[in-house]
């Protein structure tokens, strides 16, 4: 009898830690997967009109910014994992737009980073100057934070700061789409789940 409940007790516990990973892979991954049909259509069209690459910018500060947060404060490793899926997320996003937008592109005038063009800024034609800008904002917050690790003070509002440019995730993209007077180019299924992301 005592076997058999113990048995019954080992398959129980098994059962829960598969849970508890599948839940954990779909923490880290969940958050990527709205941009997966965003990628397929941009993809398909050869065209990024409609998708605003501002929203990886601000999702690369975000989780740029928590990564640090957890180097100041361990949280769940899974949200910390989470993030760098996000961070490579972005940057195939930017490269797949950088891609289409100069093989689309119909005038030889290229934007760069060492332009210094604050009206160009994040519009640049080369992916190297994304990388290069994230490169710069990574070794700042990362002196930064070495600075006043010790300080809770500071620990707290990078953490704030990066929960704060996560909630403007929805921004950028209705400026874009206002500004475009239309959703032309943006994934419905990108759109529901942002929304449906935004709300909980």
């Amino acid at each position: 009898m005592d076997a058999e409940l113990t048995l019954q007790e080992a398959d129980m516990e098994g059962s829960w830690t598969l849970l508890s990973w599948m839940a954990s892979c779909l923490m880290v991954f969940g958050g990527s997967l709205p941009y997966v049909p965003q990628y397929q259509e941009i993809q398909r069209r050869s065209s990024s009109e409609g998708f605003s690459t501002v929203v990886c910018l601000v999702l690369l500060i975000a989780n740029i910014l928590r990564v640090f947060f957890w180097i100041g404060k361990q949280f769940e490793l899974t949200l910390l994992l989470q993030s760098v899926v996000m961070i490579i997320t972005m940057f195939t996003m930017l490269h797949l737009c950088c891609n289409v937008q100069n093989t689309n592109r119909v005038s030889t005038k290229q934007h760069r980073l060492s332009d210094f063009d604050f009206h160009n800024f994040w519009k640049w034609s080369a992916f190297e100057d994304y990388l290069i800008f994230c490169f710069g904002f990574t070794i700042l917050c990362a002196v930064i934070t070495f600075l006043l690790l010790d300080y809770a003070l500071f620990v707290e509002a990078l953490g704030s700061l990066a929960v704060m440019f996560e909630a403007m995730l929805g921004l950028p993209q209705l400026i874009q789409n206002f500004n475009n007077c239309s959703t032309k180019g943006m994934s419905l299924k990108d759109f529901s789940v942002l929304s449906a992301d935004s709300s909980t």
